[in-house]
């Protein structure tokens, strides 16, 4: 009985730390599962129940055609998606924050909504502008329909950054006789960077993981999301998974690689 008595007590000390491992076991169990099958070897066409292990799809990952082409096709929009929304929304978000004009309040509004509005809307408001301005739909299509949503995320990260700094760092810069460029470089972006690379790092995600948005818009171009999307109702192959496994493991490393570089200057 003692025992059950102190069981329950470190049960209640403990609750919310069992129920964050709980949850996150949960978020992580689906991508436990596409690794697992990324090794298997299905007798059919569809890769949902285990059969064989083997490293044939880890050898020859575009062995299936169109896979890669897709995926380099996503990359690219992925990777221009995220240096026009990053550059873009930092010089909005510098904006918002450091100076006064009128309608500023509307125009922060305004930037914020395709955050709050459902993706199916936006994506039907985009292909509506684009179908009445005659645009063929298409890589352009799609890498301007990436840079409006991916806009959003990068000012929020940007702006909240910008907000907790310290203008008189600033002051003390100009104090020392430095150049408006000479402040912004060496105090102003250093201090902004790690709300630039958030952003850039969201967008990035964002746009390569998108398929709403990017089948209202895209036309006959394939992307990597829709590329998978088609392929489920024909049979999922292997090198999906394969795919899939090996963004989670670059995204996991980048995560490190951060959490490490970010504690240097701590411990310095």
């Amino acid at each position: 009985m003692a025992l059950l008595n102190r069981l329950a007590r470190g049960l209640r000390r403990n609750l919310v730390v069992i129920a964050g491992l709980a949850t996150l076991a949960f978020l992580m169990l689906p991508n436990v599962v596409v690794t697992v099958f990324s090794f298997n070897k299905p007798n059919g066409r569809f890769n949902y129940q285990w059969q064989h292990f083997s490293t044939d799809a880890w050898t020859h990952p575009c062995g299936v055609a169109d896979l890669c082409g897709s995926l380099s096709l996503s990359l690219w929009i992925a990777l221009w998606a995220t240096v026009g929304a990053t550059l873009l929304g930092t010089a909005i978000a510098f904006a918002l924050a450091r100076y006064r004009f009128r309608a500023r309040s509307s125009a922060g509004t305004l930037v914020f909504l395709p955050m709050a509005m459902p993706e199916v809307v936006m994506a039907a408001s985009l292909a509506t502008l684009f179908l009445n301005m005659g645009v063929s739909f298409g890589f352009w299509t799609i890498l301007i329909a990436h840079i409006t949503f991916c806009l959003s995320f990068v000012v929020t990260a940007v702006k909240a950054r910008v907000m907790s700094m310290d203008p008189r760092l600033e002051q003390a810069a100009q104090d020392l006789y430095a150049t408006p460029w000479q402040t912004f470089r060496k105090v102003t972006l250093p201090i902004a960077a790690p709300g630039i690379v958030a952003g850039a790092l969201l967008s990035f995600a964002l746009s390569f993981d998108d398929f709403i948005i990017t089948n209202f818009n895209a036309g006959s171009t394939v992307t990597f999301p829709m590329y998978v999307w088609g392929s489920a109702q024909r049979g999922t192959p292997v090198q999906i998974n394969v795919i899939g496994t090996a963004m989670f493991a670059i995204a996991v490393l980048c995560v490190l690689v951060g959490q490490l570089v970010g504690r240097r200057p701590r411990r310095s």
